[in-house]
């Protein structure tokens, strides 16, 4: 007998809301979304407002019923969350937070990076004396200024007031589980994203040794719980404002980068997946802990607690397309909303413009006409991590054109997820097909592109823009004993399409993508010079 879950999305700039019938498949009945505010300070701040998402969530939850009027709120076995990490949410005793969180894109905090870790004798950026514990009982470093170890220093340091009130430091996915549930816990996939807990089978837990390494109080982090462990009760005033069932269970879930690869099917030792969204990453399952630190990948604890995700992220990937799609393709080539008759919904929106640029340029051959695209829009992580690489386009001339431009910016992407890939292949096996997903697995075309580019079999399945929602709803039907097991979920989850790559482009591709990897190199010290001329 089928039962339902409702699934919650929390990415960047927007919640998408899911109603899945699980049976013998995860069937997607009911959609809906809302956009919120990504709030870019001049410091080098991102922030976002937790009214923005509870509202979003309770509008389009309301939406969803509306869709599918045979399912009633009490209907539903589980609530399940997927959502953007390494976010800051300080929240006090009451679950109120203290000030609006710090977005995982934030950078605002140079200086407490510089006095935490970047003293001393150093590898790759990082004190040594840091550095070897690090990996020792994390599996990783917190080398970036976006690592929310350094927002927290950052609100420590400039915020006294506020600190001095913290209860609790939660991820985005971690608060609204308190605020429908009132309990303050953490999942692993979380806790490892602070790289202040202890990956280790057997010392699995928040460190003492590092929160006295980076200077943070034990006291301000939560329990730690399973992604398949039920997290609490909806309450009757989270009920109300949802518009749900009181008692309703809300499972621990996770974050989108151990959850949309079991959305995907990625979910046995070896499996590879590709995501596209506003950032972008390759993730690997794994059997145990690697870490590379020249290229800044290391692997997480994923939702299965037998596995990791060996993971690599670039900042902005699908972010690159909506910029592009802002400032090139809607004045240039015909692509007005008001003209098209495209849906006022943010998440349609963006992907039916995304559709239209890419039939656009469906002929132009690889390599756009002699031009590069560097999509390093707000800095980068992997596999090198420099908030202040910018994005650039070069080879532009007399004879090019927008569509070569918005051509370059897709290979540019896809450039930069393949140098991921080849990093990956130095430390671990990744698979043959690679499964794609997100926004950018919804057009032919770019999925035809990314074969060509990488040189690999690229397989898609049903939803893939929902494959965050999908692997919430895989993990509390895991939890609540309608799917057998996390590795079991590729049964429920099924290839739709499959594109092999044309070899003759790949062969075409490749000095483009060979003087794409020397961009950085040779442009880091004007990033530099740039960065600060801006501060000045």
């Amino acid at each position: 007998m089928s039962e339902f879950i409702l699934a919650y999305d929390i990415g960047t700039t927007g919640v998408k809301t899911c109603l899945f019938e699980v049976g013998e498949k995860i069937d997607l009945i009911a959609y809906a979304s809302r956009g919120y505010g990504l709030y870019i300070l001049e410091n080098g701040g991102a922030e976002q407002d937790t009214e923005e998402w509870w509202n979003g969530m309770a509008e389009s939850t309301a939406e969803v019923f509306d869709e599918a009027k045979h399912v009633k709120p009490d209907m539903i076995s589980g609530i399940a969350f997927c959502s953007q990490m390494q976010g800051l949410v300080l929240v006090d005793k009451d679950g109120n937070a203290l000030r609006r969180p710090m977005n995982y894109m934030d950078q605002r905090a140079t200086n407490e990076i510089k006095k935490g870790l970047s003293n001393g004798v150093q590898i790759a950026g990082a004190n040594v004396a840091k550095l070897m514990p690090s990996l020792k009982i994390t599996g990783a470093v917190a080398g970036s200024v976006k690592d929310p170890v350094w927002k927290y220093k950052w609100v420590e340091a400039n915020e006294p007031e506020i600190f001095s009130k913290v209860y609790k430091w939660l991820d985005v996915k971690d608060y609204l589980i308190l605020r429908c549930t009132g309990n303050f816990i953490a999942t692993e996939d979380s806790a490892f994203g602070t790289f202040l807990y202890d990956i280790r089978p057997e010392s699995r837990g928040w460190s003492e040794e590092m929160c006295n390494i980076l200077g943070v109080d034990i006291a301000h982090l939560p329990d730690v719980i399973k992604s398949t462990d039920i997290a609490g009760k909806l309450t009757s005033k989270a009920a109300a404002d949802l518009g749900l069932a009181e008692g309703t269970p809300v499972f621990g879930s996770g974050g989108d980068a151990s959850l949309i690869g079991i959305g995907a099917g990625a979910v046995e030792a070896g499996d590879t997946h590709i995501y596209s969204g506003t950032s972008g990453w390759v993730g690997t399952v794994t059997d145990k802990p690697v870490t590379d630190v020249t290229s800044m990948i290391a692997a997480m604890p994923g939702a299965d607690p037998a596995k990791y995700v060996y993971f690599a992220e670039m900042e902005t990937a699908g972010k690159c397309l909506e910029w592009v799609r802002d400032h090139l393709a809607k004045d240039e080539i015909g692509i007005y909303i008001s003209k098209e008759g495209v849906s006022n919904d943010y998440e349609e929106r963006s992907s039916s413009l995304y559709s239209y640029m890419t039939d656009v340029i469906k002929d132009v051959a690889p390599g756009s006409g002699g031009v590069i695209f560097a999509p390093w829009l707000h800095g980068n992580r992997c596999p090198f991590e420099d908030p202040a690489s910018k994005g650039v386009f070069i080879g532009i001339g007399l004879d090019t054109g927008k569509t070569e431009l918005i051509h370059a910016v897709l290979e540019g992407v896809f450039y930069h997820l393949r140098w991921m890939l080849e990093c990956q292949d130095k430390r671990v096996k990744t698979s043959k097909a690679i499964r794609f997903v997100g926004g950018g697995a919804l057009s032919d075309v770019s999925c035809q592109m990314l074969a060509d580019i990488i040189g690999r079999t690229v397989e898609t399945v049903a939803y893939p823009q929902n494959a965050g929602s999908v692997g919430a709803c895989a993990v509390a039907s895991v939890g609540l004993g309608l799917i057998p097991s996390i590795e079991s979920v590729k049964n429920y989850v099924q290839v739709s399409a499959s594109f092999a790559p044309d070899m003759k482009k790949h062969e075409a591709y490749k000095p483009y993508f060979k003087t794409f990897k020397k961009l950085y190199s040779a442009n880091k010290g004007l990033f530099a010079q740039l960065a600060k001329a801006g501060k000045n």
